[in-house]
């Protein structure tokens, strides 16, 4: 299936397009997902899932999930099992099309045999620091490995008695050979094997050689019939080999596009960085609602459709730039402000006695669920004698300009009446801890009958009612906008942000929550968006974490502060 005409391409889709309409591969699409299992998903593993199921789903082709699991000693089942749900979350489906490039190892290992034979791969005993120092740099030409020329039958001997463990872990690996004083760092006789003597999570101990990466990915991508082998930028200056392993092979030639990965503000997505981060407590997890993980998003309440219209919204390019994290929290909005109930929930309660509504009384509300959706319906919510509103909804002293809750002035009480502040009640530390009000009967339309306005409106939640629940806000992760650029010196994990998470225990939500379910979401309204913890979260304690706050407050304090 082809594009709508006139529709406007990203560059990759416009090369997919191209070659369909010009009938390369057969007219075929198919694309392919390759992560390492040596960690979580995070956001900009996203971009690229939505752009290799995307163009497969838009032009009638087929999308592999295949891990590339060639480096056993930081793969592990459980990153497996994370990233298939992560894909699923999301809403794509590989089919019956999981493969694993461990899948390919006898084949990988016969096509390596099949270079030596022709003079194109050799053993080399050179250690790691020899082989960096042979290599040269960009300005200087590298050398000859002093076993370059050793034949191919001695090439073949040694690689076998590799394969079958008698020598040590780097004692030798095997290598292209290609050109020494290419410009292009990656053809100066790139490693393809190195020895590991480490249990791989599915072939176990039956392998001591591991492929590299680079010599894995190709093949596999042409085992599979692939025609589109889509990848970030850095592999730009891979293509080459990439190309010259298929070419000496004569195997089956994808076409590899590069394009520019997502770069988030005020996150890392580096697994090396985020893995230091799991592993020296800085965060709880994989999973934390502070971590650019899908698993992370998920937990905090982000919907999959929010992030594929996020990644939609960004495009696809070849330039690499920092993307506004701004941006992903306004396309949550979006998405909830459609989909999810209001509800009313104080974070920080400060009771209210109404001293002229009738003792052990309360009545019951109408409240709207979702003014965006006219299916959503009402409910009704209790009110009574005590209440609790925002403490930041009241001040004893209040400029002229505050409209909300002081002494001697009136506010609208959300779905219910006028309230007005007679006096305040304060503890031995002259801290208020209660205001004594009174309210207005004839205003249950949200109106006075003798026409008085008020301009303030603020929530609440009737006391004897009222559901406690814990509260977690989220800030971002990091002070800095793009914390890994860093001088050098600098620890980044000295950017992370104190006030990251800030953890609220005395909140009062209204009843209609007690039986809210794990992820279930909600706008608290006038507080933002939030949804129930996944892991903490129990019939006896409800956990709640702060999705998006319900406007940008983070940008706006930027450009203020410069």
């Amino acid at each position: 299936m082809n594009a709508p005409e006139n529709e406007s391409l990203d560059f990759v889709r416009q090369i997919v397009a191209d070659d369909q309409s010009n009938g390369k591969h057969a007219g075929r699409v198919h694309t392919r997902f390759p992560p390492e299992p040596n960690g979580y998903l995070h956001i900009g593993h996203a971009k690229s899932i939505c752009l290799n199921f995307g163009i497969a789903e838009q032009y009638g082709g087929k999308c592999n999930l295949r891990f590339d699991d060639t480096n056993p000693e930081k793969e592990d089942t459980e990153y497996v099992e994370a990233i298939k749900e992560d894909i699923r979350w999301l809403g794509f489906d590989w089919q019956d099309r999981l493969f694993f490039a461990s899948d390919y190892f006898d084949q990988l290992y016969q096509w390596a045999i099949q270079l030596i034979r022709g003079g194109h791969a050799y053993v080399c005993d050179q250690t790691a620091e020899e082989v960096r120092e042979y290599r040269g740099g960009w300005n200087k030409e590298g050398r000859n490995s002093p076993y370059r020329e050793r034949s191919v039958e001695e090439n073949l001997d040694l690689f076998e008695r590799m394969k079958q463990g008698e020598f040590a872990d780097g004692e030798k690996t095997l290598r292209a050979k290609i050109d020494m004083t290419s410009a292009n760092m990656n053809l100066r006789d790139p490693a393809m094997y190195r020895i590991r003597h480490v249990h791989h999570h599915r072939t176990g101990d039956a392998w001591c050689i591991y492929p590299t990466y680079d010599w894995a990915h190709g093949q596999s991508d042409s085992m599979e019939g692939i025609t589109h082998s889509i990848c970030t930028l850095e592999f730009e200056n891979h293509r080459p080999l990439y190309d010259w392993y298929l070419d000496h092979l004569g195997a089956h030639h994808p076409q590899q596009i590069e394009f520019a990965k997502l770069v988030l503000s005020y996150t890392v997505t580096s697994k090396r960085k985020l893995l230091e981060l799991v592993q020296g407590d800085y965060v709880d997890g994989w999973d934390d609602p502070r971590m650019p993980t899908l698993s992370g998003f998920r937990r905090r309440g982000f919907t999959p459709e929010s992030i594929r219209q996020f990644c939609n919204k960004i495009g696809v390019t070849k330039f690499n730039s920092l993307t506004d994290l701004s941006l992903l929290e306004q396309s949550i909005r979006e998405h909830l402000n459609k989909i999810a109930p209001r509800v009313m929930g104080v974070l920080d309660p400060l009771k209210v006695v109404i001293e002229n509504y009738p003792e052990g009384e309360s009545e019951m509300r109408n409240a709207i669920n979702n003014p965006e959706d006219d299916a959503a319906g009402i409910r009704t919510i209790p009110f009574g004698r005590e209440l609790y509103i925002e403490r930041s909804d009241f001040l004893e002293d209040a400029p002229r300009k505050f409209f909300r809750l002081t002494v001697g002035r009136e506010v609208r009480l959300r779905y219910a009446y006028f309230l007005k502040c007679e006096s305040v009640v304060k503890n031995d530390a002259g801290e208020i801890v209660e205001l004594r009000c009174t309210y207005d009967p004839e205003t249950a339309g949200g109106k006075a009958p003798d026409g008085r306005k008020v301009k303030g409106t603020i929530h609440w939640v009737s006391a004897e009612h009222a559901v406690d629940a814990e509260v977690r806000l989220y800030e971002h992760l990091f002070t800095q906008e793009n914390p890994s650029d860093v001088p050098e010196g600098v620890d980044w994990k000295e950017l992370l942000n104190p006030d990251s998470l800030k953890v609220l225990t005395h909140c009062k939500l209204e009843p209609s929550l007690a039986e809210a379910q794990s992820g279930d979401r909600f706008q608290f309204e006038r507080n933002g968006y939030f949804c129930v913890d996944a892991q903490d979260s129990t019939a006896d304690k409800l956990v709640f974490n702060r999705t998006v706050s319900l406007k940008d407050g983070w940008s706006k304090a930027k450009k203020k502060n410069g």
